[in-house]
This record gives C-alpha cells, structure tokens and sequence, in this order.
C-alpha cells in the first residue's frame, strides 16, 4: 500500500476557465523557434545556419560547458535564421516546418536491454536529457554527477493545470518506459507522487509511490522531496516531468524524437478551454486564434499563472510548458482607492473581502482576476504569512533575507538547495511586501552555482 502524506498548509485559488476533457485537434504554426533562454543555465554554442535544412531530432546547438549535451530541432523543415542580439547572443533559431514531418532515426533497443550509461548517452544524442532537471540549483542535470534519488510527481496543483491522468492514459505504455529508463540510468527506483484516489498511476512498476494529499503546491515536486528525501550539500536529485516522460518512451517505442504535446489552453479570457496537441517550440498566435475574448488586453502565459513565463502575442511557446493560461492584463482597470473597496469579485488569501463571504456562504468561486500586482515593493515583514501557504521545513523568511543579501553561507543552512522558483510562488502571491520573490530565488539560485561549482 502506498505511503500517505497530508499536507495543510498551501493555498487552491479558484480560477475559472479550466479544459474540458476533449481534444479539439492539432494546431501546430508554420515557423518553430527553439529559444536557447528556455533551457536556464546553458551556454549555446550553434551548429547550424540558415538554409540548412534539418530533421525533427537534428541537433542545432550544443552546452558549451558539457558539449555531449545536445538540442534539437521539435521539427523537419529550413532553418529559417538564427537570430543574435547583442554581444552575439543566441536569441532564437527559427525553422520553416515542411509539410512531411520527417525525423532523425536512433538505433534503440528495449530498455532492459540497455545499461544506464547506454540510455544516458542516447539521452543526450536526441536531445531529451535536456527534460531531466536537478535539485539543487533547478537547472538541467549534469549527467557526469549521479543522483542519490529521482523524482516524479504525477499530478500538477497549479491552477488550471492540465489532468495528468488524461493526458496520459492512452500513453501509459510509453510512461511506462519512461520510468523504467529512468530507474535504469539512475540505479534508483523513481519516487512517483500520486494524488489521492485509484488513478492510473497506482499500477505504475519500478517505482516507490506515495500519495499527496493537500492543496497548492502539493503536486510540486520540490515539495515531494521536502517530505521524502531532502537535498543536502553535495547531494543531488533527478527530476522529470510525468509529461516530459512521454517524450523518452516515446524514443525507445518508436526510435524518434517526437515532441508532439497534450497542452491545455485555459483560464477566463479563453472561450473554450480546452486541449489540443501541438509542438514544443510552437508560435502561440495559431493556438489562441479565435478562442480569446475581443476588447481587452491579454496577458498570455505559458504555463500556470502562478510561476508560468509570459509570452508576447508574436511569441512561442516554452518547451517545458504543459498549458497556455490566459487572463486580463488589466492596465486599463483604473480604481478608486481600490485597496479600500469591499470587492465583491475579488479573491483574497487573508479573507479581508466581502467576497470571502460569499466564498464560506454560497461557495463562490467565480472570481476576477487580472495581471496587476496591486500595490509597490516594500520592506519585507516578518509576518508569518510565507509559512502558510509552503509546506516545506524550511524558514522562508530568513531565507529570502539570506538571498536578497547574497549570504551563501546562510543560503545553504536555510535550504536553498531544495528550493525552486515554483515552490515559492504562492508566496510571492500572498506577500504583502510585493516582493518578486521568484526571481529572487532564481538570480541567488544561479550565484549559489557560480561561487559553488
């Protein structure tokens, strides 16, 4: 029988928009970019240039720092142009899809077969280890440094996250897969979090699963390991996606790098929410087209609204995003001392509204929602209200100070080196201070690495 753990403190916030459980088709745009940004933490070097014409799986750059690392184009096609901004910099590599989507063929063979420096190798040929992340730091793992442990969590907390379960179920062969290379090349059974009730996942082989139960962040993985097997220094943790799994059993069902994607397009301003299918490196304009409400402003972000990235209208879509959420920019919302109204259709953490009593009352959900962030940066206060919604034993106020002033040493007593921007986005939500704290833990986060590495 699995393992259970409860967790109390976190928040759900009530967001309407959410898929239904229906794929509409796949939209994929005619020109892909892949976004060397997206993947935090490398150094690209390019080998491709414009006219050539490429595979989905050709390689089109390279980590400098670790040159077996390797990035692939999601589609077949003519590159387009690599585009460069200042000092040279890689901005993006954009492709012209053919009709035919041809792919780069691996020689694979059944993961029993394989040994775990087998499967590594062929990992990082296609492409695909570039979806195995690392604690500490929340940056592409290294594959020279093995891992104490590797985990997964089956289920997103997020709000309007897309169901794990859906997406999967008619894969659950490839996931499979995905969890018996990843135990292989790890040496490690993979920790697989769960949430509550008989999903699909229970059946799941060659792996110790345990059951989440608790709102938001329960489903982060950060939070999983918090509670199982905490990184210390010197220590360091695989984690991968439940959706990015589908992509490494698909290479050794098929032979190909097929980053084809279940995505969800939700949150209110999008008319029908829904999932489609379409391709890591997308443009998004194609994906929205028709199905966003007329007359506003738009914020579009890809991912949850918690910690997902924004993306211009022109933009494409992050390779580690498994929804596009949709909501009112909201710069044209002009309120009379604003923080002094009632607000009957505005969600409050602290309950400081009328509309929280309409919530216990008549269990109101439908609220309105917009990407201001209501207020200016101030002194941090020592209120408790971070610890409320983080259920990690850590002290998140002393470290968000260690952060903020660069002391490493208290940074690595305090935990930083379990902790990544998404674990601390519902305190950057509830912060009274305004504080970003997110990317305050990214920018510390990248220190840590540089002083310590």
């Amino acid at each position: 029988m699995a393992q259970l753990i409860k967790t109390k403190r976190g928040l759900d916030i009530q967001i309407g928009g959410k898929a239904e459980k229906q794929i509409s088709g796949t939209k994929i745009s005619d020109v892909v970019a892949v976004i060397p940004d997206h993947y935090h933490g490398i150094t690209p070097k390019v080998v491709v240039k414009e006219g050539d014409v490429v595979k989905a799986g050709t390689p089109l750059f390279y980590n400098k720092a670790i040159e077996s690392m390797k990035f692939v184009s999601p589609v077949s096609g003519k590159v387009l142009a690599v585009n460069r901004g200042e000092r040279r910099k890689v901005l993006s590599i954009t492709i012209q899809r053919d009709e035919k989507n041809s792919y780069e063929e691996f020689s694979v063979k059944a993961v029993s077969q394989l040994s775990g420096e087998e499967i590594k190798s062929l990992l990082l040929a296609s492409g695909l280890w570039v979806y195995v992340k690392q604690r500490p730091y929340d940056v592409i793992a290294n594959p020279t440094v093995p891992p104490k442990a590797v985990f997964v969590s089956a289920f997103d907390s997020a709000p309007l996250a897309p169901d794990y379960e859906y997406v999967v179920a008619s894969e659950m062969k490839d996931f499979q897969t995905g969890i018996d290379a990843l135990a292989k090349m790890a040496g490690v059974k993979v920790n697989l979090g769960t949430k509550p009730g008989n999903t699909i996942f229970s059946t799941v082989q060659n792996a110790d699963i345990t059951v989440f139960e608790g709102p938001h962040p329960a489903g982060n993985v950060g939070i999983q390991i918090n509670h199982l097997n905490p990184v210390n220094k010197g220590d360091v943790v695989w984690t991968v996606n439940a959706l990015d799994l589908l992509f490494i059993g698909r290479l050794f069902s098929k032979g190909i790098v097929d980053l084809t994607r279940t995505m969800a397009v939700v949150g209110p301003e999008v008319v029908k929410p829904q999932y489609i299918q379409t391709l890591s490196g997308s443009a998004v304009a194609p994906l929205l087209k028709g199905n966003v409400t007329m007359g506003v402003e738009h914020r579009i972000i890809g991912g949850n609204v918690l910690s997902g990235l924004q993306i211009p209208a022109n933009g494409y879509i992050d390779p580690y995003a498994t929804q596009i959420s949709v909501i009112k920019e909201g710069k044209d919302n002009h309120e009379l001392v604003g923080w002094a109204m009632p607000r009957f259709n505005k969600f409050s953490a602290s309950r400081l509204y009328f509309s929280a009593i309409l919530q216990k009352v008549f269990g109101k959900k439908d609220f309105e929602y917009d990407a201001r962030v209501l207020g200016g940066e101030r002194a941090i206060i020592m209120s408790g209200e971070y610890d409320k919604v983080l259920p990690m034993d850590i002290l998140p106020e002393f470290l968000f100070k260690a952060m903020i002033t660069g002391n490493i040493d208290k940074m690595e007593a305090l935990g930083a080196y379990e902790i990544a921007p998404e674990d601390v986005a519902l305190c950057e939500f509830v912060c009274t201070s305004k504080l970003p704290l997110q990317q305050i833990v990214r920018e510390s986060l990248d220190n840590m690495r540089k002083e310590l590495e």
